[in-house]
């Protein structure tokens, strides 16, 4: 971590934070809050399978379980062309015949998914009345009606139902972000604002990716990661949709898509903006420059989750925080990313580590409400 003058954010030279003082600079409680990373292989602490690869998250999803201790033992996949690369990808996951093979293996005390977002829902329930706890990608619901009947198998089954919020949980600038949240760092938190810019690239895009009733619509889908991290580090545990909106600008010969999207929100926490998008450009190195601001009463802190354009550390996991004292920041590539190892520990101990079932539930539900109650603007 370096300690930033107004000079040196202006330059773009990596090497112009070269030698600045490390985590001293920092109060004592914060940088008491610095992860040491785990290091080795993990022995395997359970056995878990795949049902459904058909968004490539499901790589840092199966990755995650893996360093948490988990053992793939199988998986099934529909197509042919996904599942030969998944096999290539894990050798030595069985490839399951059918679903039923994964949903009856008493062995096997996860499923894990990346399917077609519609399908994903009915596919838990399915997983939760097997006894099975469950982790989905995001959007891990796309419909009220399939939340509300989500919440009544989990409740009946007491099984996890778990969503993988890749923007938090597998950045290692958001997790060092709550740890310092948490440590005080900018004081009470007053808002957030998540920008979720994304590249479309349309050649690589399945045609079911063009409609909203198979992923939700762009805030069901892509900004529900921007809801989980209003409710996480606003601490709000009850909050509404202000006002929303969509639009569909670029993309007329697919007119059930949707490009662009924002939110405004509150919560008994704070306040939050969210806007998202397909207009990444082809010149930007990365697929998006994620960002998320979090404004407090002493400071506030802003993640360049992906790339620091024009920044003296181009690369990614940038963590930017502005205090009473000065500015820092933080580089996060070596943060460790804890949401496998708690998940599989709260499968183990029947806890709530890695994200509480009412946090899972509440960021869904405002994400499909600012989708229902959406304005759609003209092109």
């Amino acid at each position: 971590m370096d300690r930033l003058t107004r000079r040196d954010m202006m330059k773009t030279s990596a090497g112009v934070v070269a030698g600045l003082a490390a985590a001293s600079i920092l109060p004592t409680e914060l940088s008491a809050a610095v992860h040491t990373p785990r290091r080795g292989k993990v022995a395997a602490r359970l056995r878990f399978g795949v049902i459904g690869i058909n968004h490539a998250h499901i790589n840092s999803q199966v990755d995650a379980t893996v360093r948490g201790g988990g053992e793939l033992v199988s998986f099934f996949a529909k197509e042919p062309d996904l599942r030969a690369a998944f096999s290539k990808r894990y050798p030595a996951a069985k490839v399951a015949k059918d679903e039923r093979e994964i949903l009856e293996d008493n062995s096997l005390q996860l499923v894990v998914s990346a399917a077609i977002p519609v399908e994903r829902a009915p596919l838990g329930i399915r997983v939760m009345q097997h006894g099975k706890d469950y982790m989905s990608d995001k959007p891990g619901i796309t419909r009220l009606d399939q939340l509300a009947e989500v919440r009544r198998v989990q409740a009946a089954t007491k099984r996890i139902y778990s969503i993988m919020y890749s923007e938090r949980f597998e950045v290692g600038a958001a997790v060092k972000a709550g740890e310092l949240v948490k440590a005080g760092a900018i004081g009470k938190v007053i808002q957030t604002v998540g920008l979720g810019p994304h590249r479309i690239n349309p050649p690589d895009r399945p045609e079911w990716f063009w409609d909203t009733a198979n992923y939700g619509g762009i805030l069901a889908d892509i900004a529900s990661h921007q809801f989980d991290q209003f409710l996480y580090f606003t601490g709000s545990t009850t909050g509404e949709v202000v006002a929303s909106q969509v639009r569909n600008v670029n993309h007329p010969e697919h007119p059930n898509f949707e490009d662009f999207g924002e939110v405004m929100l509150r919560g008994n926490g704070g306040s939050g903006y969210i806007r998202v998008d397909w207009f990444t450009p082809k010149g930007l190195p990365v697929w998006g420059d994620g960002r998320l601001t979090i404004l407090g009463t002493e400071g506030y802190i802003e993640l360049r989750k992906y790339v620091d354009i024009g920044g003296a550390n181009p690369g990614g996991e940038n963590l930017f925080l502005v205090d009473q004292k000065g500015v820092s920041r933080i580089d996060c590539k070596n943060v460790e990313k804890p949401y496998g190892r708690q998940l599989i520990d709260d499968i183990l101990n029947r806890t709530e580590t890695a994200m509480t079932q009412q946090h899972c539930f509440l960021a869904t539900e405002l994400a499909l409400r600012a989708q229902e109650q959406a304005k759609r603007l003209p092109a």
